[in-house]
């Protein structure tokens, strides 16, 4: 019995994929237990991603020609290497087409991107329960560090702080 073989792309997202990705971003928040931080409305991802001033970038990965993943990053910058980093802030991909490649095809596609830009690193983060997503990053050769904790800012405090004199 031989295995299905199946055509995986990738392509970078454009303002008619505003849809699928906001979809794709629901589908992951749902998987994170997140969906109720979830407030992504289809303008604020055509203005953040293809806008006058975009401040992020996305991926599309397809299995068979339909769209099932997408990759979401941006630039950051390493100050003791003097060099910008990607940080890559979403990767998923839909439970059907998971293991046939579209996953792997998106990160080699993000790693390809940082070293055309001559970025020094590639950094994310993932749920300390994501197995599989730990499990997949490993294989990729990537390592956790684990003498790091991510803090976070967000809303009213973000807005107090801020807005501090």
């Amino acid at each position: 019995m031989s295995e299905v073989q199946h055509k995986i792309e990738t392509r970078a997202a454009a303002p008619a994929d505003v849809p699928v990705i906001l979809g794709l971003i629901r589908e992951l928040a749902e998987y994170e237990r997140l969906a109720d931080q979830c407030i992504a409305t289809p303008q604020l991802l055509l203005e953040n991603l293809f806008g006058a001033k975009p401040v992020a970038e996305a991926r599309i990965g397809l299995l068979d020609g339909t769209p099932v993943g997408f990759a979401l990053y941006f630039h950051n910058f390493s100050t003791f290497l003097a060099r910008p980093g990607i940080y890559l802030e979403d990767i998923y991909v839909q439970p059907h087409a998971r293991g046939k490649g579209v996953g792997k095809a998106l990160f080699k596609d993000i790693a390809r991107i940082a070293v055309e830009r001559n970025c020094g690193r590639m950094e994310w983060s993932v749920l300390d329960w994501n197995e599989p997503s730990i499990q997949f990053y490993k294989n990729m050769g990537a390592m956790p560090m684990s003498e790091w904790t991510v803090y976070r800012l967000t809303g009213a405090a973000l807005k107090e702080i801020g807005s501090r004199d």
